[in-house]
């Protein structure tokens, strides 16, 4: 049976992000970073210092994964993938890896992730979910910077996990005429999602299923956007734990800490919303009893250094 956790998460940052995703701790520099999607940010939390950075790019930033060296990334933007270089605090390099041709105008990046070896896997949308049109896709980055084509027909693809063993894939729609998660197989040696299959109905269970995030027991975790929840299914896709939000919109989380037992969770803004309202903040709760798994960094390419230079802030 389901349990609501005893504690609800508590806003650890008041950030007001228009819409906060892409969470990922940052083991070697106990660090978290996570993008504000409009806002065309990149954002770095510390938090024993409380240390607060804000870099800003020239496109929307979606997804986020490490690259091969500590002050490297690689982002699912608007027009493709891109290099990002966090090496100077008063500049962020931003370099093209891969150009996108996408179905239609006003498409860009959302989720994504490496798999277990380290191949990043994101999907697009277009930016008008009001239009709900099936033209999302999953593209996988190659060795040799191609963009290969996996998985078609997404209205919001979202969601993406892999169970510890790399070799099943979970995977979400989150528009509100879909609300589902399947679970694929996944080859881990080539790369290669087949077979899906129903996972958890949404439609069932409160909110649209958003950013994922995946424990140590194979469990799932996935944000409830819309109802200020973050569900955890078990590996057969019963809901066993849901986190309580002093904000609506979740929009993804992430384990992090010293000991993998902090689950971090970015959150959405909507406009119109009151001056004091938490919403858009960045949340934390402590669970002693369940401990994430790291995300790898991206493997089997070799990311530029980029001389770019563009905006940093940083907050007290």
């Amino acid at each position: 049976m389901s349990r609501v956790s005893t504690r609800s998460a508590e806003r650890v940052l008041d950030v007001h992000n228009s819409t906060g995703e892409s969470p990922v701790w940052h083991a070697a520099e106990q660090a978290l970073y996570w993008v504000d999607i409009p806002a065309k940010q990149l954002h770095r939390l510390q938090p024993q210092s409380g240390r607060h950075q804000v870099w800003s790019a020239p496109e929307m930033l979606a997804c986020i994964v490490r690259g091969s060296a500590p002050t490297q990334w690689v982002v699912g933007a608007e027009s493709g993938l891109f290099a990002l270089d966090t090496s100077r605090d008063d500049t962020l390099g931003f370099t093209r890896l891969a150009a996108v041709d996408h179905a239609l105008p006003g498409m860009r990046f959302n989720d994504g992730r490496c798999d277990r070896q380290g191949r990043f896997l994101a999907g697009t949308m277009l930016m008008d979910m009001a239009a709900a049109r099936a033209v999302g896709q999953i593209y996988q980055l190659q060795a040799d910077g191609a963009l290969r084509s996996l998985l078609q027909g997404f209205i919001t693809p979202n969601g993406m996990a892999f169970s510890p063993d790399g070799r099943t894939m979970y995977l979400s729609d989150s528009h509100a005429s879909v609300r589902q998660v399947w679970a694929y197989d996944y080859d881990t040696a080539q790369g290669l999602p087949t077979r899906p299959r129903p996972f958890i109905d949404m439609a069932g269970f409160a909110g649209r299923p958003d950013g994922a995030a995946m424990d140590t027991d194979g469990c799932y975790w996935i944000c409830g956007n819309d109802a200020g929840l973050v569900h955890r299914y078990t590996p057969a896709g019963v809901l066993d734990m849901s986190v309580a939000l002093p904000a609506a919109k979740p929009a993804m989380c992430a384990f992090g800490g010293a000991d993998m037992r902090t689950l971090y969770i970015t959150t959405i803004r909507p406009a119109g919303s009151a001056a004091d309202a938490l919403d858009g903040g960045l949340f934390a709760i402590h669970l002693p009893a369940v401990q994430g798994l790291a995300e790898p960094a991206l493997a089997h390419f070799s990311v530029p250094v980029s001389t770019t230079q563009n905006h940093f802030q940083e907050t007290p």
